[in-house]
C-alpha cells in the first residue's frame, strides 16, 4: 500500500514536545503528518482534520471530567464525542471507513444477572452496566466509568443504522494497575501486542469485507498465570503466583473472526512478556 499521508489530533498545543515529538521522530513525517489540536470534550474541533481523509481511527475517549463542561461526567462526553466524529466522517463525504478502537472491558462475559460468567468471550458479549463487583469499586471509580463509557459509546456507533457503512474494531488491552478489576470484569486477562493491534488496525482499513465488532487479544490467562510466566521468565523481579491467586475460571477464548477474515497473529505470550519488559526499561519505568 502507498504511505498515506497522515494526520493526527492531538489534545492541547501541537508545540508541546512532551506530546509531538515520538510523532514527530516517525519516518517521513516530515512530509507526511499534519497535526490538529482537538479536544475530546470539543468534538467539533475534529472535522478539520476529518475533512478530505480517506480513513478515520478513533482512538481517543476521556479519563478526567472537566468540571466546567456542558457534559456531567465522562460517559457522556466519550458518546457525544463518538456521535459527533462519526457524523463528520458522513459529512465529509471522503470517509470510507471510520476503525473505532473501544476496550475489552466492553467485552465482559459477566451474565447479566451478575451471578456467574458465560463459558466463552467472543464478539457477542457485552458488559453488563449496573455492575457490583467485589473489587474495589471505590479504588478504580474511574475504571467503572471508562468501562460504562466505553460500552456505551461502542453499542452507539453498532446500533445506530446512520452510521452503518462506518465500522468499528474492539481493541484488546489492560494495564496492570487495573488487573484485578479487569480479571474480575473480564474472568481472565485479554493480552495483545501493541504491533498485532496496529496490523490489525492497518488489516481492517484495506480489507474491505471487514465489518462489525472484532476482538483482538491473542491471550487469555489468568493473572496467577501471568505472574508464573514471569516467575519462569524473568525470576530476577521476583514475582510471586500466589499474590494473584484466586478462583478458576474455566472461560474459553472464542474470538476467531479475524483470523478467519485472515488475519495472522505475530506475536506469542513470550514476545509480549519480552516486549513489555524491553519498552519498560527503555522509558525509564522499570529500572532492573
Amino acid at each position: 500500500m502507498e504511505k498515506a499521508n497522515c494526520r493526527v489530533c492531538v489534545t492541547g498545543a501541537t508545540g508541546d514536545v512532551s506530546k509531538v515529538e515520538l510523532l514527530k521522530s516517525l519516518p517521513h513525517a516530515d512530509t507526511k503528518l499534519v497535526l490538529f489540536e482537538a479536544d475530546i470534550y470539543k468534538p467539533n474541533e475534529f472535522e478539520q482534520a476529518i475533512h478530505g481523509c480517506s480513513f478515520v481511527f478513533h482512538v481517543a475517549t476521556p479519563l478526567q471530567h472537566s468540571d466546567d463542561s456542558q457534559f456531567k461526567n465522562t460517559t457522556e462526553a466519550a458518546v457525544s464525542a463518538t456521535k459527533s466524529i462519526a457524523e463528520c466522517c458522513i459529512k465529509s463525504g471522503t470517509v470510507k471507513r471510520l476503525i473505532y478502537t473501544a476496550s475489552v472491558c466492553a467485552a465482559s462475559p459477566l451474565k447479566e444477572d451478575g451471578n456467574g460468567y458465560k463459558d466463552t468471550m467472543d464478539e457477542t458479549c457485552w458488559t453488563p452496566l449496573d455492575l457490583s463487583l467485589a473489587y474495589s469499586y471505590e479504588f478504580f471509580k474511574a475504571s467503572s466509568e471508562y468501562t460504562v463509557s466505553k460500552t456505551l459509546a461502542e453499542k452507539e456507533l453498532l446500533n445506530s443504522e446512520k452510521y452503518g457503512e462506518l465500522e468499528v474494531l474492539t481493541n484488546n488491552t489492560f494495564t496492570d494497575q487495573f488487573m484485578k478489576y479487569t480479571e474480575e470484569l473480564l474472568g481472565k486477562l485479554p493480552i495483545v501486542h501493541i504491533n498485532d493491534v496496529c496490523e490489525a488496525h492497518i488489516f481492517c482499513m484495506e480489507n474491505p469485507s471487514i465489518s462489525g465488532r472484532f476482538l483482538i487479544a491473542s491471550s487469555f490467562i489468568s493473572a496467577a498465570e501471568l505472574a508464573g510466566c514471569f516467575q519462569l521468565h524473568y525470576p530476577e523481579f521476583n514475582v510471586k503466583a500466589e499474590k494473584f491467586d484466586g478462583p478458576r475460571r474455566d472461560i474459553k477464548w472464542d474470538s476467531t473472526k479475524l483470523i478467519e477474515k485472515g488475519f495472522e497473529y505475530k506475536c506469542d505470550l513470550k514476545m509480549k512478556i519480552d516486549d513489555s519488559i524491553k519498552c519498560a526499561r527503555r522509558t525509564g519505568e522499570l529500572q532492573q
